[in-house]
């Protein structure tokens, strides 16, 4: 793949998915689970520093880390009935305020 942005974008869905895939090894006492998420870790990993190659750190580590904050907290709505506080969805907004100005002002 060429794109580092489209790699920056699965690092960070990956990301997500071993976030959530903690919640499910049980403090990685349950072994299918756990072997998912460091595998998942390490693909997240992979594509983050694929991305890397080209997108400056700064950026890509932020809208990596971004893009897992946001997914995270969205995935703990929905699976884990998290609070859906008005003040709590609100403070998502800045993050992807942030993940989009990132992009939009990136030299790569």
């Amino acid at each position: 793949m060429s794109n580092p942005w489209l790699l920056l974008f699965i690092a960070g869905l990956l990301e997500v998915g071993w976030a959530i895939g903690l919640k499910y090894t049980d403090g990685f006492s349950r072994p299918l689970p756990s072997a998912l998420t460091i595998i998942t870790m390490v693909a997240s990993f992979y594509f983050l520093a694929q991305a890397l190659k080209v997108i400056p750190v700064g950026t890509g580590y932020a809208v990596w880390t971004g893009i897992g904050a946001v997914g995270t907290a969205i995935l703990g709505i929905v699976l884990f009935a998290e609070s859906t506080a008005l003040p709590r969805l609100l403070c998502i907004g800045p993050i992807i305020a942030g993940i989009i100005g990132l992009k939009l002002t990136s030299p790569a």
